[in-house]
């Protein structure tokens, strides 16, 4: 099980890094979003990876898993949805704007030979 979320987490972290470098708006509001996901599937394991374990302790159980990343997991979702529907609305207004979605303000050589 160990195996399969740190393998699941590597993934979702080198698709995030390759989107984010891929210099587009949407590409990169996409991997921000899959390094989100990779965080909160790290923090969420941090917390012990047991099935059928509860998260608060009582007199009768021995084992139980931390319920503090769980709340830290969920309060990271909210915030990285709104977030990201703020990022969003930037980008679509910034690609409404110029027609273009370019993250790097280099111009382009349609608009040097036109005046």
């Amino acid at each position: 099980m160990e195996l399969l979320i740190a393998s699941a987490i590597g993934v979702l972290t080198a698709a995030g890094i390759y989107l984010v470098l891929r210099l587009r708006t949407f590409p990169v509001i996409l991997g921000i979003s899959l390094l989100t996901y990779a965080v909160n599937v790290f923090l969420f394991t941090s917390g012990r990876v047991a099935v059928g374990v509860p998260p608060v302790l009582r007199d009768d159980i021995t084992t139980y898993t931390d319920p503090l990343p769980q709340a830290l997991v969920l309060t990271a979702i909210v915030i990285s949805f709104g977030m990201t529907a703020v990022v969003v609305m930037i980008g679509l207004g910034a690609f409404l704007g110029s027609d273009d979605d370019h993250v790097d303000d280099q111009p382009n050589d349609r608009s040097e030979g036109t005046s």
